[in-house]
């Protein structure tokens, strides 16, 4: 009870006023269904205790003011005199003859204004509204005069004295002569007004007048008299004939009656005619009859069943009154008859809710008739027979917000008040329950007070509420519905008093007591109506026996009383005279006395009962429902006592946007946010719940009532109060049933046919208590929400939300009361709007320091700002003082000091908008450490890091962690930058900072990063290293991160230990079947830094690894590498396997055989790759040329050749091939033989088998050059490809085949004469196929000349020769090289020969000898052929001078 709020205690107390609120609102009953009910009551009215004090009692009384008496007997009682109020201004009048007297009725001051006009009596007079713009602003009302001539105007100026707050104590009238106009002979009778200031005057012709008046700018006169009800045939008569020739009969209207709400204008006549004239949507026009009811008590209308039968006598109407809408939205009228009965009309066919703007009268009916009250007032209609006589006779009434006045002057009593008023004890919850049935509680029932007066009853009216009160009053209920529709122009004042429809019940907290003023021919005499709590007051202060206390809380139950006792105690209730000590403390006695509020028990346990079916028999089986707690009437009494209090604010907005000029809007979109109530109105409403919750807390601090009871029962720290007790749940009494926790459910204790007992009396108790402290918090949270509203009005809210987003100002706008006090919503507003506040008022234009705005704050809302909160402000300062500072050591300090404070206090608010501040002073130690501080704080527990929770538990916790996190990365995007953006809320004024420079950047960067790394969150740092990625910061997280680095980058790249750690000896996985897995593009970046990590940490090995898993993996959709890149990532793995071999330590093991195998893979991956692309550009080239030759003959259509070529293609480009499937699947299909040979080659092909199909692939090859370029081109080709598959061996270079093939084609072309082929062509060719290998290329030559079946025709064998020749000749060329010492090209220019580059031999005595011996014998092959001498001659020439240059000892002499 230390005056500590705990929101889930005041949000179950909240859920128990707003069903309080609810039953409040939901409880009042429309007129209509009361008077419908009343048909079925038999007791109608009702008489006040004699014992009580007195429900009405005469305050003062004040004679006539003399000056009027002596002019009325100077004109002999003969001359014309009226009389009536104007509590609009606080004065009563009187005229006589054509003076008009008019002083204050309120309080007598021996001042009396008196006004005359011309000779002519005053015939009638009335009070309007001045229209604004026409008069000067003191004129606040026009006082309107009739003559049977002139109408005049006359201006009323009320002011105050001074600086009174009453202003009404001076009011002096201003003639206004351009104002007076003819009545063109038409004499009034009665004069009112609207709201708005429209003039309505009834003549004695039985017409209706507008009196029209305007600043007479226009061409229309300043005032003029406008018939409303008249046609052009009487507006004739009128200016033509006089009205003494008018001898038809005028039935003149008597009285006319405006209501405001409906804009409606009912006029009486004296023939009883009632008449009913819309006056337009606005009251402003056109008006228009709309009804007309000739003969209206003849219609009477339903009876109630206590109704008596009139005597025979001719009845009329007295007065009639108009229905708020707060009483009813279908009955609109009430007319009070002679005989005391009232006939309520309306203007609607039919029933509803009839009070809105859109809806128009009519008609009017009559909705029923009321009986007259009895007479003698104390006397009940239940104790006389049907056979007295009851007739009244009226002569004057009053009506008004329930409250009827009628002045009696019957026969059989002296002349006397009747004031009837509904009856405030038929209004408590407890009566409605004490009825037979639904239709008694809704029944109208009325008491009936007799006040004698001397004299005659004149003229009625309500006391207007002083202004200050009634600005309150309809500030607070003006936007609730609870004092009905507001019309525009109606006065605070005016408004008030509709309340009083409500009941005294629901409005004696808020509202004084009400009082009258009747006008007799005696005097004035002022009536105050005492209400329910004046009397509790009265008794309390006479100490009365406690029978009549028991009474008074038998007649208005237990809730009702209790709460009006907790009224006084607290001294909430509005009265008018101070509350003593003693009345307080016996009515807090009472309020905590079991024997009147009663003890909190179980539903149906005050006595034994039988449970019985509906036909009256026992039912054995049937289910006994459980009992449910029932708090004792002092809980109920401060529900209900709250939940008054709270109810013009509970679910309403406590901020509105007014725009600057009137809108039908019913929300301005743009305007200015302000709040709702004025300071005035909240301070009043902030000092009642105050102390209400002040008492409460006294009560428990004294241990009075069931506070004294518990606290007595051991350890109250446990279950009672501290415990599980604040479960408080919602409803009514179901509320209670876990307020702590759930029952015992012990089987077999008690008998299922016996009703159970799960609460001890101590227990109910207790759940009392804790409820009451639950209220009790609320009632302390609404105080200071109260105090909270108020000192953000004093300091403009539309200045404290300029700074906020378009969403927070909407739930600004559309947060309620409700939420502000029970919601975690409305909580985390207040704190935004608190940091506002102390935005503004620690700027460089506010009102104070943080110390000073703090301790308001603490003292009156201690619960909206925390010890926390001064913290953190103070922090703020010191960020400011930094920003401003001038020196670096000074700034640096500064920011020190803010974040040491804002260090203790982690968990603050406005964490993104400080660290940005932070870090525009480039404080970034705080920027990284505030946030790991407040994710940690926020998730204390580390379920972010526990796998084994539920997956929503920890993604919210992951979350939580995220958006603390992602702090520090905004500024590392800003350092880098990428703009962020400032956080539009924030208000904080960054320092102007000079521009970083990339050295600077990089420092900032660096410094961020190793902050990072130094906490022990595993979380932020994988949060840390992506966003480093993410912005491109490679270099910079390998250089600085931290030893779980390496981790994250194979965790993010799906790379285990084990596949990073690399072959050993006894692995028998190849890295090829680690890599074929498909990576996700984030996946190749982890994957990348992780190679690029091994390279930088000479571990060349592991990177080579790395990068052979990019080349290899698999393509996925979105993310299929190039083969280009492919080859890329390959190389470099080459590279690494190479630096690895010599490198003295690769992972653990030395360069070996581990080494050399990585580095074989690698070199045979390179390879096929290489073939792979190879194809894949033939086959894209082959589509192209085909594509080009189809669109030159005009085909469009792809042929299904390209279409496959283009689908192979794009096969080959998506996913690696192996070997086997280049060769058989691509190569080997589209005849790529050249690929097919270099395949060959590379798988090593050596069997018999894999030489004839080497052997078949160079044949195709061949001739399909052959075809396409002739000999050139496959000598060509030959080039080309031998010398990349020549072995040595000639497994995969079969010289024979290529040498008879080749010399055959170029024979049979050279024969045909299709191609002319070089004597040079084929020999040079198989030479260089051979990479030189001059004896390989003789021998084969050798064997075909001895193979006489391969070589039948001694043509073919000349061509072969002559190839052999030039063989020759290239041998000789290598030895001279030899002998001079250069190159064989060099011989082969300065001999005149032609010689191959790059080819050089040993010169010896054995190899001169061979060539020279070959010579000789390739000389006699010549000679043998049967061929002319011109075909063979030079041939043989050639052997022989090569013979002689190597014989010679010097050939450059014979050269």
């Amino acid at each position: 009870m230390d005056g500590e709020v705990i929101l889930k205690d005041v949000s179950n107390a909240g859920l128990v006023v707003s069903d309080r609120i609810g039953r409040e609102i939901a409880g009042h009953i429309d007129l209509e269904e009361s008077l419908e009910a009343s048909r079925y009551s038999s007791h109608p009215y009702s008489s006040h205790p004699r014992e009580w004090p007195p429900l009405v009692e005469v305050l003062n009384t004040w004679e006539l003011p003399p000056v009027l008496i002596q002019r009325y007997n100077a004109a002999g009682g003969e001359g014309t005199a009226l009389c009536g109020i104007f509590p609009e201004i606080r004065r009563a009048w009187a005229s006589v003859d054509n003076s008009l007297f008019i002083w204050r009725f309120d309080k007598w001051d021996a001042e009396c204004a008196e006004f005359s006009v011309d000779e002519q009596a005053i015939c009638a007079v009335g009070l309007a509204k001045a229209k604004p713009g026409v008069f000067v602003e003191a004129i606040q009302y026009l006082l309107v005069l009739a003559t049977p001539v002139e109408l005049v105007l006359v201006g009323v100026c009320c002011s105050g004295r001074g600086g009174k707050a009453d202003p009404y104590v001076e009011v002096s009238l201003q003639p206004l002569q351009e104002y007076t106009i003819s009545s063109d002979g038409v004499t009034m009778t009665c004069i009112t007004s609207t709201a708005n200031g429209h003039i309505f005057l009834a003549g004695r012709d039985g017409h209706l007048y507008n009196l029209q008046y305007s600043n007479g700018l226009g061409w229309q006169n300043r005032c003029r008299k406008v018939c409303i009800t008249g046609g052009l045939g009487s507006l004739i008569s009128r200016w033509i004939v006089p009205n003494v020739f008018k001898f038809g009969a005028v039935d003149p209207i008597v009285e006319m009656v405006v209501d405001s709400e409906r804009n409606i204008l009912y006029a009486r006549s004296e023939e009883m005619k009632l008449h009913v004239y819309s006056l337009g949507p606005n009251g402003d026009g056109p008006i228009k009859k709309v009804a007309e009811e000739r003969n209206l008590i003849a219609h009477g209308g339903r009876q109630s069943a206590g109704s008596r039968t009139p005597r025979p006598t001719k009845c009329s109407v007295v007065c009639m009154s108009p229905i708020s809408t707060l009483e009813s939205n279908c009955v609109h009228l009430v007319a009070i008859l002679s005989d005391g009965r009232r006939m309520y009309l309306s203007t609607s066919p039919s029933g509803g809710n009839n009070g809105g703007l859109e809806w128009r009268p009519s008609c009017l009916k009559v909705v029923s008739t009321r009986p007259s009250p009895p007479t003698g007032g104390a006397l009940s209609l239940a104790g006389r027979s049907q056979s007295d006589d009851f007739a009244l006779k009226i002569e004057s009434a009053h009506y008004s917000s329930s409250v009827l006045v009628l002045s009696d002057s019957s026969p059989s009593a002296l002349s006397s008040l009747l004031i009837v008023k509904r009856d405030s004890i038929s209004q408590s919850p407890a009566s409605g329950s004490l009825g037979p049935g639904p239709q008694s509680s809704r029944a109208l029932k009325e008491s009936v007070v007799s006040l004698p007066v001397d004299g005659r009853m004149l003229f009625v009216a309500d006391v207007f509420h002083q202004q200050d009160t009634a600005s309150i009053v309809q500030s607070l209920y003006s936007e609730s519905g609870l004092c009905g529709y507001q019309c525009p122009h109606e006065s605070s004042e005016n408004a008030s008093l509709k309340l009083w429809a409500r009941g005294d019940l629901s409005t004696q907290h808020i509202l004084p007591r009400r009082q009258m003023i009747v006008f007799s021919t005696m005097g004035v005499m002022e009536v105050a109506f005492n209400r329910p709590v004046e009397i509790l007051k009265r008794l309390l202060e006479s100490n009365p026996p406690r029978s009549l206390i028991e009474d008074f809380f038998s007649r208005f139950g237990a809730a009702e009383a209790a709460s009006m006792c907790l009224m006084l105690a607290a001294r909430i209730a509005c009265t008018e005279t101070f509350i003593s000590n003693a009345v307080a403390e016996r009515a807090a006695d009472n309020f905590d006395d079991p024997r009147v509020v009663g003890m909190p028990q179980l539903e149906g346990s005050g006595g034994p009962s039988t449970i019985r079916n509906v036909s009256g028999g026992f039912s054995m089986g049937q289910v006994v429902q459980e009992s449910e707690p029932v708090f004792s009437g002092a809980y109920e009494g401060l529900c209900l006592c709250t939940s008054r209090l709270l109810l013009p604010v509970w679910d309403f907005p406590v901020f509105v946007i007014r725009s600057g000029s009137p809108s039908s809007d019913s929300v301005p979109k743009d305007g200015i946010i302000s709040c709702r109530h004025s300071l005035a109105v909240m301070h009043l409403l902030e000092d009642k719940v105050r102390s209400l919750e002040k008492f409460l807390r006294s009560r428990w601090n004294m241990r009075r009532g069931l506070h004294g009871y518990v606290a007595g029962k051991g350890n109250i720290t446990g279950s009672i109060l501290i415990g599980s007790g604040s479960d408080l749940v919602a409803g009514d009494r179901s509320m209670t049933q876990n307020l702590f926790g759930s029952r015992d459910s012990r089987e077999g204790e008690f008998s299922s046919k016996k009703q159970r007992i799960p609460y001890s009396g101590t227990d109910l108790a207790a759940m009392e208590v804790r409820a009451m402290e639950c209220i009790r918090q609320l009632l302390l949270r609404c105080g200071e929400a109260l105090f909270l509203l108020q000192l953000l009005s004093q300091h403009a809210v539309v200045r404290l939300v300029q700074s906020f987003d378009e969403n927070d100002r909407q739930a600004v706008v559309e947060l309620t009361f409700n939420q502000l006090v029970c919601s975690e919503a409305g909580d985390r507003i207040s704190r935004r709007l608190i940091y506002a506040l102390m935005e503004y008022y620690t700027s460089s234009d506010g009102r104070g320091t943080v110390d000073d705005i703090s301790n308001r704050l603490r003292d009156g809302c201690p619960s909206y700002y925390w010890e926390t909160d001064r913290m953190f402000y103070v922090a703020v300062e010191c960020l400011k003082r930094a920003a401003n500072a001038s020196g670096t050591e000074e700034r640096e300090a500064l920011a020190r000091e803010a974040f040491n404070h804002l260090s203790k206090i982690p968990a603050f608010a406005d964490m993104r908008s400080v660290c940005k501040l932070f870090e525009d002073l480039r404080f970034y130690e705080a920027v990284v450490r505030l946030p790991l501080l407040r994710a940690h704080a926020l998730d204390p527990d580390g379920d972010a890091f526990n796998d084994q929770l539920e997956v929503a538990v920890r993604e919210h916790a992951l979350s939580t962690r995220f958006q603390c996190y992602e702090i520090v990365a905004n500024a590392l995007r800003s350092i880098k930058g990428e703009a962020t953006g400032r956080d539009s809320r924030s208000t904080f004024q960054p320092p102007i900072q000079p521009a970083l420079d990339q050295a600077s950047k990089r420092k900032y960067i660096c410094q961020i990063i190793q902050l990072g790394v130094q906490s022990s969150d595993k979380i932020f740092h994988e949060y840390l290293y992506r966003t480093l990625i993410d912005l491109g910061l490679d270099d910079e997280l390998l250089q600085y991160g931290g030893p779980d680095m390496v981790q994250f980058l194979q965790n993010s790249g799906r790379e285990s230990a084990q596949q990073a750690a690399g072959p050993s000896a006894s692995s028998q996985t190849s890295p090829m079947g680690q890599s074929r897995v498909p990576l996700l593009s984030h996946q190749i970046k982890y994957t990348e830094l992780l190679a690029r990590y091994y390279v930088s940490k000479r571990q060349h090995g592991l990177a080579a690894q790395i990068l052979f898993r990019l080349a290899e993996r698999r393509s996925d959709a979105g993310n299929t590498p190039t083969l280009e890149q492919r080859y890329q990532y390959l190389s470099n793995a080459v590279l690494q396997a190479k630096s690895a071999i010599g490198s003295e330590n690769f992972h653990g093991f030395s360069g070996g055989g581990a080494d050399a195998g990585l580095l074989d893979v690698l070199e045979d991956k390179l390879t096929i790759l290489q073939f792979q692309m190879k194809i894949k550009n033939v086959l894209e080239t082959t589509a192209s040329n085909i594509e080009a030759s189809r669109s030159e003959s005009a085909d469009g259509e792809p042929a299904d050749s390209v279409l496959l070529l283009r689908a192979k293609a794009q096969e080959l480009s998506t996913e690696v091939k192996s070997i086997t499937q280049l060769y058989n699947e691509y190569a080997l299909p589209f005849e790529l033989w050249e690929e097919c040979l270099k395949m060959q080659y590379f798988a090593s092909y050596s069997s018999d088998a894999d030489s004839s199909i080497v052997r078949e692939t160079w044949a195709r090859l061949i001739n399909k050059s052959t075809h396409k370029g002739g000999i050139a081109e496959a000598c060509d080709v030959l080039k080309r490809v031998g010398s990349q598959v020549f072995p040595g061996d000639g497994t995969n270079l079969p010289l024979d085949t290529l040498c008879l093939h080749l010399e055959k084609a170029a024979q049979e072309r050279v024969a045909t004469g299709v191609e002319t082929v070089g004597d040079e062509d084929i020999a040079r060719s198989i030479l260089a196929a051979s990479n030189g290998t001059i004896e390989t290329v003789l021998n084969t030559y050798d064997q075909l000349l001895s193979n006489g079946a391969i070589l039948p025709s001694p043509i073919l064998r000349l061509r072969i020769l002559r190839s052999i020749l030039v063989i020759v000749r290239e041998w000789s060329m290598s030895i001279f090289a030899q002998r001079m010492g250069t190159s064989a090209a060099g011989a082969s220019l300065i001999l005149g020969g032609k010689f191959s580059a790059g080819h050089t031999m040993a010169l010896n005595e054995g190899i001169r000898d061979k060539i020279t011996s070959a010579a000789n014998r390739y000389m006699t092959e010549v000679k043998r052929l049967p061929l002319p001498a011109q075909q063979t001659t030079p041939i043989y020439i050639g052997f022989r001078e090569v013979e002689e240059s190597l014989m010679s000892p010097s050939p450059f002499e014979r050269m």
